[in-house]
């Protein structure tokens, strides 16, 4: 018989599941605060729910995450774990804390589907999808890793980036379950502002995301015109950066409160020349947005370089006297290989892009 893993369930699923074997909605709530809030995964232990129930639970299901292969400490606090799924792929997720927040970076895919230019990650091919529990599972890891270390429960994960492994939107189905459990008050009771999606720019995906979840969106952009980002951002050739922008605005809306951060790698007379800064702000005119400075994290066979800082902060004074608040991105976790664009994982690679990239190199040193 094969269990149902309740770690794979979101607060309307557990409802459904509850629902099933005949029990109330509120059972739906214990079990989340249990697993999530208390980190407790064996029934026996669930002393709020009958022996009977308890025992029930046992028979039709389980709740099982990823089990940690490696932890990476870095010298800056960043922190690295190497999770491990049954079937032997691995997946990397990222801790940094920083004076008044503590970032976790979770990733959605083993590998990646996408081929952006600058991001090691591409290279490493593509297997499948997370499911949902994988997904949280690196949230409750990271989380019961923290506070054991400290001796207590206070939590030090106050924000959420779907930036690590993969394309979030290309995985909708098993994301979006996910970002649920990272809002709901009885799980990890998150603010929409504090969870934050990156996407390369799935435009049909933002659509839907914005009728199902509408956490924070950012969006890597990485050069101001086509012809520029169908060469670094690939699914750009598909998607066109008036799409783009059109499913940005309409995320957006007439919130006041709401923005959208673009995303911008700095690759050294690439992407980072005087025009390339004017050209984005024309792009961007009248949608509510910031930008987010990237110097380049570089990786063995790369072609680009990092831009100089000289030319990072030039790019930046020009965005900023247009009136756009615009942050450069410090590189964190460089000793660990936690940085952008940096994480690999183990990926069984079923595209052969590992492979293709390997003989590219060989060929370069021949």
């Amino acid at each position: 018989m094969n269990l149902t893993n309740l770690a794979q369930l979101d607060h309307e699923g557990l409802k459904a599941f509850f629902s099933d074997l005949g029990e109330k909605p509120f059972r739906a709530r214990q079990i989340l605060q249990w697993i999530h809030q208390r980190g407790i995964t064996d029934f026996a232990l669930m002393t709020d729910m009958s022996l009977a129930l308890r025992q029930k639970l046992s028979e039709v299901a389980e709740i099982k995450f990823p089990r940690v292969l490696l932890r990476k400490p870095s010298q800056d606090g960043t922190r690295k774990w190497l999770m491990q799924m049954d079937d032997g792929n691995v997946i990397e997720t990222v801790y940094i804390p920083e004076e008044n927040r503590g970032t976790l970076c979770i990733s959605s895919q083993v590998g990646c589907m996408l081929t952006c230019t600058f991001c090691s990650t591409g290279t490493q091919g593509f297997n499948r999808n997370l499911s949902t529990a994988e997904i949280i599972g690196q949230l409750w890891v990271a989380v019961r890793e923290l506070s054991e270390e400290n001796g207590h429960h206070d939590r030090h994960i106050t924000n959420i980036v779907m930036m690590g492994m993969g394309e979030p939107l290309l995985n909708f189905d098993q994301v979006v379950p996910a970002l649920r459990l990272m809002l709901d008050d009885y799980s990890y009771g998150l603010s929409k502002r504090r969870v934050t999606l990156s996407t390369s720019g799935v435009v049909p995906e933002i659509d839907r995301l914005k009728e199902a979840c509408q956490v924070s969106l950012a969006v890597s952009l990485h050069a101001p015109n086509d012809a520029l980002r169908d060469e670094i951002v690939p699914i750009n050739r598909k998607y066109p950066l008036h799409e783009l922008m059109r499913a940005c605005r309409d995320y957006v809306g007439h919130d006041p409160h709401k923005s959208i951060t673009f995303e911008y790698v700095m690759l050294q007379e690439v992407n980072d020349f005087k025009h390339h800064a004017e050209e984005l702000i024309a792009l961007v005119q009248d949608l509510p947005c910031k930008f987010n400075l990237i110097p380049f994290n570089p990786f063995p066979g790369t072609k680009y370089q990092r831009s100089s800082n000289n030319r990072i902060h030039a790019f930046k004074d020009i965005l900023e006297k247009a009136g756009f608040v615009t942050t450069i991105r410090k590189t964190r976790g460089d000793d660990i290989d936690a940085a952008c664009g940096q994480l690999v994982g183990e990926v069984q690679d079923r595209t052969r892009r590992q492979e293709k990239f390997k003989q590219s190199l060989a060929a370069q040193d021949a």
